[in-house]
């Protein structure tokens, strides 16, 4: 276990430098940050020294010199825009999309598992066809269009919801959290339905074909011979063989939530990462976009140890060399 962690440890510092050069490198070549952040009338005196104490008048190959030794003690360097360091920007608006994106997972998998799992132990049903069909709308809608959707029916006609923004938040441990509050909640629920949207369908899916799959092997017929209630042979010996890969896929779309947010976040005005980067990226705010890719990578690294760690303890066949037993 300690050296298959330290040999994930060391393939994440590999995947952060690659990260890091192809993300420095392309914001390097679209634009200059100078000629956003000064006043257009501004002369080239003034420009040159906004670029000199942005560190701008430097090549790229020495900027990225420079990023790389600041990286290497914690410092991801400091936003254009807001004049602080932009891990620190980032991290302020992680929480946001922490929970956002934990609620989203939490309703697919909620919802996801008992309607999949019954669409695949009664298929011929009208339910389970409709719940079949209903996963492929989930598939085909746009999530930008779905959001807009949602803020029509419960927001502006229905009144029940509010449309946009981030509810009242408490600090717990030193990190902002709106979902434990009933307010902070009815804020965060239109958002989530609509980043849960695909991953529900996605889980139904699985699901299904996991169900209908295991359902026919000897174990199940086994266990049935043996007069197990129905009850017991699906929670217990059906449930525990179909999460295994539903694990997996769990935590991969986990990471994919985090990272694609930003179009629900730009919708519903939340104030997460997503939306934060957006705004950076029109800016050329290169720091806070470089350090919110880095963040995502980090998270997504993570995240499928995590995963791997989780799969091995559902089945101990697996080892975490790669192997079976």
């Amino acid at each position: 276990m300690t050296l298959f962690v330290l040999r994930r440890l060391a393939q994440t510092l590999l995947v952060l430098f690659v990260t890091s050069a192809l993300v420095f490198g392309g914001l390097y070549l679209v634009g200059d940050p100078v000629e956003i952040l000064v006043n257009p009338q501004a002369d080239q005196e003034e420009r040159a020294r906004t670029a000199e104490a942005l560190g701008l008048d430097r090549p790229a190959v020495e900027q990225y010199g420079l990023f790389l030794k600041g990286m290497l003690a914690g410092d991801l360097g400091k936003s254009f825009v807001y004049g602080r360091p932009a891990l620190e920007v980032i991290l302020e608006r992680l929480p946001a999309t922490l929970e956002l994106a934990f609620l989203a997972m939490l309703l697919s998998v909620a919802a996801g598992i008992p309607l999949g799992l019954y669409a695949g132990l009664y298929p011929d049903r009208k339910s389970s066809k409709a719940i079949m069909a209903g996963s492929i709308l989930g598939f085909s809608l746009p999530t930008f269009w779905v959001g807009l959707l949602l803020i029509l029916v419960f927001a502006v006609q229905l009144g029940w919801l509010p449309s946009t923004g981030r509810g009242p938040t408490e600090t717990y441990f030193g990190i902002p959290i709106s979902i434990l509050s009933l307010e902070g909640l009815k804020y965060a629920l239109l958002p989530s339905l609509n980043l849960a949207l695909f991953k529900l369908s996605l889980i139904i899916r699985l699901t299904r074909a996991q169900a209908r799959e295991q359902v026919l092997l000897d174990y199940i017929r086994f266990a049935r011979a043996k007069g197990l209630p129905r009850s017991r042979v699906i929670g217990v010996h059906l449930l525990k063989n179909i999460m295994i890969p539903l694990v997996t896929v769990i935590g991969l779309e986990l990471g994919s939530v985090i990272a694609y947010a930003i179009v629900t976040e730009s919708i519903f005005a939340w104030p997460g990462m997503g939306k934060l980067v957006i705004d950076s990226m029109f800016q050329l705010d290169r720091p806070v976009v470089v350090a919110y890719l880095l963040v995502v990578v980090l998270m997504f690294i993570l995240i499928n140890l995590t995963v791997d760690i989780l799969y091995a303890a559902l089945d101990p066949r697996v080892r975490l060399d790669g192997t079976r037993a």
